[in-house]
């Protein structure tokens, strides 16, 4: 029993190989610079991306399931595409896809528009599927911690809906459960959709107020600006993805990623323990970043 997983250096993708170690399958990972992947001992690695053919279809070989993470970029949809035709051709059916919430709701914006078409491709083509559907991941707030600690803003405009932003591991344990599910299995599994959320709805004032509580001294909020948002994120990053990025910001403040009843109860139960909570997370990046403990307790 071998998985192939695809976007295995990220923020998740790590965390899912560590997992689908942990419970004694074998790994294999494609990636672009192996040097730099870190991976256990005992993960066997192909070198190559998503449009070179045949280091595609070369680590496609013996594989009993993916997991697919497609990073935002300009080509994510063919890569998206290329990746699951050459899967059904080397007769890989079953899938673990990281697409993100509300993907058909918000085809405004690309990468949401990718994903939503990499899950109808699934669906279509006849995989046997998991779709994982991720509200915003707590650790991109990684990012943003500098301007958090040493500036006094939370700038990322989330609005007042409230978003239920989700922890990595949470992710990523949840694709591996799945993951060996779908390989473990007898027969064929039915296609199922997965929110994937955090225990907290989180709006943008409450997140200024839990780093407010963390730190012991005032984090304002920056504000519903996704137009001022898109100038800041151009000084570091492609202005197109900048775009994309407001497109996300402004959904964010108009509908919020709010879970559906029953989201919550679904993902401790197949977890069998809490969903990890932004406040650790804050609470975490304070502790690493030297912040008084008499601070981080009030």
């Amino acid at each position: 029993m071998t998985i192939l997983a695809i976007g295995a250096t990220g923020r998740v993708g790590r965390h899912v190989v560590d997992q689908l170690v942990t419970r004694g399958a074998a790994v294999r990972v494609l990636t672009r610079d192996p040097a730099k992947a870190s991976l256990p001992a005992n993960v066997e690695v192909v070198q190559g991306d998503l449009l070179d053919l045949d280091a595609l279809r070369s680590a496609f070989k013996g594989i009993d399931a993916l997991f697919l993470l497609n990073a935002v970029a300009g080509d994510e949809f063919a890569q998206a595409l290329i990746t699951l035709n050459i899967a059904r051709e080397s007769g890989v059916d079953r899938v673990v896809y990281l697409s993100v919430m509300h993907a058909d709701r918000s085809v405004n914006v690309p990468h949401f528009a990718v994903k939503y078409g990499a899950e109808r491709m699934l669906e279509d083509m006849g995989f046997g599927a998991t779709i994982l559907r991720p509200a915003y991941f707590i650790d991109n707030d990684s990012m943003i911690e500098d301007v958090v600690l040493n500036h006094g803003v939370y700038p990322i405009p989330i609005g007042g809906k409230g978003v239920a932003m989700v922890d990595a591991r949470d992710i990523a344990e949840v694709a591996a459960i799945e993951l060996l599910r779908r390989v473990q299995v007898r027969g064929r599994l039915p296609n199922e959709t997965i929110n994937l959320v955090g225990p907290d709805t989180l709006t943008g004032a409450r997140l200024a107020e839990i780093w407010s509580e963390v730190l012991g001294r005032p984090i304002a909020y920056g504000g519903d600006d996704p137009s001022g948002f898109e100038q800041n994120l151009q000084k570091f990053m492609p202005r197109w993805m900048a775009y994309e990025m407001r497109l996300m910001a402004e959904r964010y403040v108009s509908d919020g990623m709010i879970p559906e009843p029953g989201d919550l109860e679904r993902l401790t139960r197949i977890l069998g323990r809490p969903l990890h909570t932004y406040r650790a997370f804050a609470t975490r990046i304070a502790a690493a970043a030297g912040e008084p403990a008499s601070a981080r307790a009030r």
